[in-house]
């Protein structure tokens, strides 16, 4: 039996690439917003993404299997109210997303009104406006699939009556609501919204119509009514508007923006967000204040501790790390990569890149001779304002003064992950922190090298964040420190903000 959603008279939260992330989610519907919608996810995203049952969190996460980033999460609290948006060109892949999805969310949108080139390129978004019956397809084969009601969000074509006979084909195909930006696929925020062509499209539809686009006359809920009076509608999705102050929602007017910004950020900590996420999101929040001496301390931060500190949340920020780091939390410092399964295949499923030579190094060390010494540790752009000071930098000096021979320096890559070993002085030294890219990579392994040979502190590594406490050296806490399990996408403290954020195309 299918579930249903009522599309009128609502007020949602639109689909916006970066910020429709679980935190944000959650700020809009406490605000007010009755429908929240994810960002635009790519289907294949989905597709190799596994379920997980956060319990540390309360969350259900997809976890992308090649480097450990979360594509998706969702808590009870949105249930019934969260709308993932996903961008696909192909019937099997939606259909497959959407039986793959529907329990956990209320609802399917498909993006048709994306006119970035990475979308059009692929197929997806505004391209699917000019490819009907490859649009109708799937749409057609959605409604057929799933029990959660399935909605299209489209823009306006040029010519209004075009844009009605569109939309009229779009209806039959049994989706249960459809969004209309008016703009066209050229047209940019600085232009004008058409109004009216939203109002013709109401009008000629018997299913309900969600006017977006407003943003520009949008500063309080009231503004949100009198917008959806225009467009003939009595439902409006709401994007850079509610990006800018999510408060906009609420029914006694918004908020200050310190305030937003704050109960944001402790969304954010309670449910374990990216810290490069959060910082894009709370930079969008900043607008013309990044130049400010705040938003230089932003600027300047990487992790969700710096972040956090900005607006004296750093307590609260670090008491919740600690305590899901010794309740046992897989995160981001346990993520591991999965392309090598047991007996020595190294394709997970046909989907996946093939991997390169250089993940053969990992096997090629368990036969070197020298001893390898290994610590948790990752490596923090910002806690090293001058390059002299840099890890490598400061073991090359180290030689220098000890007589010694230049480390080595070897990269394994294996997916999207990056981890290095070090031969200095007749030893071996690595850390078991996946970076994202070669040169953290390298730099980590220059820290552990430095940490074992006494030139870094260990209680210095842990204060700004490159290690995590164990409970010998942490008061009050229980628990081991997360071992080399595997991840389920959560990350902890001190995780580098270069961690990329799921690979999404733009969302309009």
């Amino acid at each position: 039996m299918k579930s249903v959603i009522e599309y009128g008279n609502k007020f949602i939260l639109a689909p916006m690439v970066r910020v429709g992330t679980l935190p944000m989610r959650l700020l809009a519907l406490e605000y007010g917003a009755d429908l929240v919608y994810t960002e635009e996810i790519v289907d294949w995203k989905l597709l190799r993404a596994e379920r997980h049952e956060n319990e540390v969190l309360g969350t259900v996460d997809y976890i992308d299997k090649t480097d450990g980033t979360v594509v998706f999460r969702t808590c009870p609290a949105e249930r019934g109210k969260v709308i993932l948006q996903i961008g696909t060109a192909s019937v099997d892949r939606a259909v497959a997303v959407g039986r793959m999805m529907q329990n956990d969310v209320a609802a399917i949108d498909v993006n048709m009104g994306c006119p970035k080139d990475f979308s059009i390129k692929g197929g997806m978004g505004v391209a699917l406006l000019y490819d009907r019956p490859r649009a109708k397809a799937i749409l057609e084969a959605l409604v057929e699939s799933v029990s959660i009601p399935v909605t299209c969000k489209i823009r306006v074509m040029p010519d209004p009556d075009d844009t009605i006979q569109l939309a009229k084909e779009l209806q039959s195909t049994g989706i249960s609501a459809i969004g209309v930006h008016g703009r066209t696929k050229t047209e940019r925020p600085r232009h004008p919204v058409n109004e009216d062509a939203i109002a013709r499209v109401a009008t000629a539809l018997d299913i309900p119509v969600i006017a977006n686009g407003g943003s520009q006359s949008i500063t309080r809920r009231h503004d949100i009514v009198k917008f959806a009076q225009r467009c003939s509608t009595t439902s409006v999705m709401v994007a850079r508007a509610a990006e800018w102050n999510c408060s906009i929602f609420r029914t006694d007017g918004p908020l200050p923006l310190d305030d937003v910004i704050r109960r944001y950020l402790e969304l954010s900590v309670r449910y374990d967000n990216s810290p490069s996420n959060t910082k894009y999101c709370v930079q969008m929040m900043l607008r013309s204040l990044q130049e400010s001496p705040i938003g230089r301390r932003l600027l300047d931060s990487q992790t969700m501790q710096q972040i956090c500190d900005i607006w004296d949340l750093g307590d609260y920020c670090r008491d919740t790390q600690l305590r899901y780091h010794f309740a046992g939390i897989k995160g981001r410092r346990a993520c591991r990569p999965r392309t090598h399964s047991e007996n020595g295949d190294t394709r997970t499923d046909e989907t996946e890149p093939a991997t390169s030579k250089k993940q053969c190094l990992e096997e090629s060390h368990q036969t070197d001779s020298e001893p390898l010494n290994e610590e948790n540790v990752c490596f923090i752009r910002s806690n090293f304002t001058d390059d002299n000071t840099l890890p490598k930098s400061k073991l090359y000096l180290h030689a220098v003064r000890n007589g010694l021979a230049r480390a080595q320096y070897e990269v394994q890559q294996k997916d999207k992950l990056f981890r290095a070993v070090i031969r200095f002085d007749g030893q071996r030294y690595t850390s078991s922190f996946w970076e994202k890219n070669k040169r953290y990579a390298e730099q980590a392994a220059a820290l552990v090298c430095l940490l074992k040979r006494g030139v870094e502190s260990r209680d210095e590594l842990i204060r700004n964040g490159a290690m995590l406490p164990t409970k010998n050296t942490t008061n009050g806490c229980d628990g081991e420190q997360n071992g080399g399990c595997e991840t389920n996408g959560v990350r902890s403290v001190g995780v580098n903000v270069n961690d990329v954020i799921p690979a999404v195309a733009e969302s309009c």
